[in-house]
């Protein structure tokens, strides 16, 4: 299959990539719209007349986003719904909650490089916060989104190159915990996560993508030290890396749910809104990793999700 390219690039922003497209009538929602990219993301599908809900974690600041989108764009058709991804009852009565179709799902929310942390069920934070929450949310709105079609986004990192999925110890109870390595290791997941649902779910008209944002300072980092962040970006080496605005950063998101050259388009992965290409040995920046668009991986995986979450 020839690469999906586009005409936007690493600085297009959200309003750019969605310029004269209408939702008038679509339904989406943002976890974790209320923060990063998340804001920006819901801003341009509300201001393209979509009915946007943010499912967040703080309802106060999901209040303030709210009435913020809604005075730059007009839209009264922003609302604001409590989601705790690391909580499966929380989860569990979002989807219950949720009445009618869903058109967009962008599972942006996520937590970077926290020190090790559990569950109350054992779970590693990060794996269960960034890929075992959306994975329950998603399968939970399956019969919405399968209503009247649907695309979902799934926003990984290239920190996907930094680990594969491992499956003898997903938690990190044998090995020493790392927490790059729990991190990258959850964003590989968000990416098979893509692959097997549009497998699974695309005869439903429901079709699903990953993307690398890029990098944007936000409160993703709030883990991560200065200095650490000046030790990945000298391993990057001179010039590769350049902060993305919040803007920019959520283009790739908004492109992947809303542009029509995206139609029938799943099972990829997107940086700089354009599909990526192989990555390159020796680049940790750019490119994706074949073990996190391994088809038999991908099916892996979800097994192993339906079982963790049904225990």
């Amino acid at each position: 299959m020839a690469p999906i390219t586009t005409p936007f690039g690493r600085e297009s922003t959200a309003r750019q990539v969605i310029e004269g497209i209408d939702l008038t009538g679509r339904r989406a929602v943002v976890t974790g719209g209320a923060s990063g990219i998340g804001v920006e993301t819901a801003r341009a599908l509300a201001g393209a007349g979509a009915e946007v809900t943010l499912a967040v974690r703080d309802g106060s600041a999901g209040d303030r986003t709210a009435e913020d989108i809604a005075a730059t764009t007009g839209s009264k058709q922003v609302h604001v719904a409590r989601l705790d991804l690391a909580d499966q009852a929380s989860v569990r009565a979002f989807t219950a909650a949720w009445d009618g179709p869903l058109h967009i799902l962008v599972n942006n929310a996520g937590v970077m490089a926290t020190p090790l942390m559990r569950t109350p069920e054992g779970w590693e934070m990060q794996f269960a916060t960034n890929h075992l929450g959306h994975f329950a949310l998603a399968t939970g709105l399956h019969a919405a989104l399968a209503a009247e079609g649907a695309r979902v986004v799934s926003v990984s990192s290239s920190a996907h190159l930094r680990s594969g999925i491992a499956f003898d110890d997903i938690h990190f109870e044998h090995r020493a915990y790392e927490p790059w390595s729990a991190y990258g290791q959850s964003k590989t997941a968000n990416v098979l996560f893509a692959v097997e649902a549009t497998r699974r779910w695309s005869g439903d008209g429901i079709l699903v993508n990953a993307l690398m944002p890029g990098g944007i300072r936000t409160g993703l980092q709030r883990h991560v030290t200065e200095e650490e962040l000046d030790r990945l970006r000298a391993a990057a080496g001179v010039g590769a890396f350049q902060w993305k605005t919040t803007e920019q950063g959520a283009a790739t998101s908004v492109l992947l749910a809303t542009s029509p050259l995206l139609d029938g388009v799943g099972g990829r992965y997107f940086e700089d809104c354009n599909e990526a290409g192989p990555v390159e040995e020796g680049d940790s920046r750019r490119g994706v990793a074949a073990y996190a668009v391994d088809p038999a991986s991908a099916t892996r995986l979800w097994t192993v999700s339906e079982t963790t979450l049904a225990r």
